[in-house]
């Protein structure tokens, strides 16, 4: 049975997703996992049934009980220090797992090829783009069966205290500024698979600021407008809708196709309904599934590579 080596930066929610998605599909695949944890603390208790899946926690690459090199690396820290984990891993890891955003608003002018050796295998979080929804929309796309998009309208809104039940929402990078919060930069997978889907626009306008009585210091709502050479797009990103809505209508000949991720729904121009619904946990473990096959495959770019994360992030800041 085949060993497979990962070290885990960070383990908060989503760094325990990953782990406990990596530990699934590798049990699938007849891979034997090893997994490490370089952590902030080791006084902060980790997420139920995350530690019995680590060979080891430690607080510094130095520690004796670290690799000198592992196959997978995560960096599922907070945004503000992703930078200075691709630092850390230089030379020390076959392929990378970035968490997005790539990185923080005031580290925007960064270029990922900088801290990173050349021929790093390096892939940027993007799970809108595995979701069902998505897939079958991508599909439809490709077939050209309703001609040429004139305009897209995407929307996300939800309400940032029902985030993370039982947490202090004032307490979350998401509330802050300074620890890349925002729905700016946060609801970043808007602009992702927008990009994935189109590509970058020509001219893109934002407007955005604090606007709810929600007690944070990040802002709250961001608008665009966005160019494309055939096509306009217009994007609305909230942390106040009393109700999750989470969507794009594209404009096309032959009407209008809507996807809704928060229903699970492809509603087709002449009204017929596709439904999609599944679990929230699939469309990570397809992007799994996909990160170890690219870990371990011939490709040396990947669907999200850090430079095209680098230009999103970009986009979502207006510039």
């Amino acid at each position: 049975m085949p060993t497979l080596t990962a070290l885990f930066i960070g383990l908060g929610s989503i760094g325990s997703r990953h782990l406990k998605n990596l530990h699934t599909i590798c049990a699938e695949r007849g891979i034997t996992l090893a997994a490490d944890a370089l952590r902030s603390s080791l006084n902060r208790p980790l997420r139920s049934g995350v530690a019995e899946l680590l060979r080891a926690q430690f607080t510094s690459l130095d520690d004796p009980a670290a690799r000198g090199h592992y196959d997978l690396a995560f960096i599922t820290n907070p945004t503000s220090l992703h930078a200075e984990a691709l630092q850390s891993l230089r030379g020390r890891a076959g392929a990378l797992f970035i968490e997005k955003p790539i990185f923080s608003a005031d580290q925007a002018g960064l270029d990922p090829a900088a801290l990173l050796d050349p021929g790093q295998k390096a892939y940027v979080a993007a799970p809108m783009r595995w979701c069902g929804v998505m897939l079958a929309l991508k599909k439809r796309l490709e077939t050209g069966a309703d001609g040429r998009p004139y305009c897209a309208r995407v929307l996300c809104s939800s309400y940032l205290p029902d985030w993370r039940p039982g947490v202090d929402y004032r307490t979350v990078y998401s509330a802050h500024k300074a620890m890349g919060g925002g729905v700016t930069i946060d609801l970043i997978h808007e602009w992702d698979y927008l990009v994935d889907l189109f590509g970058a626009p020509e001219r893109l306008y934002n407007l955005r600021g604090q606007y709810s009585e929600l007690e944070i210091d990040s802002d709250d709502v961001s608008l665009y407008i966005a160019q494309y050479p055939g096509m306009l797009a217009e994007v609305h990103l909230d942390y106040f809708g009393r109700g999750y809505r989470r969507s794009i209508e594209l404009f096309t000949p032959s009407g209008s196709l809507v996807a809704d991720f928060g229903a699970g729904t492809l509603t087709l121009p002449d009204g017929t309904v596709e439904a999609y619904t599944e679990d929230v946990n699939a469309r990570y473990l397809r992007e799994m599934a996909y990160f170890l096959d690219y870990a371990a495959g011939p490709q040396a770019v990947s669907l999200n590579p850090p430079a095209t994360a680098a230009q999103v992030l970009r986009l979502t800041l207006g510039r």
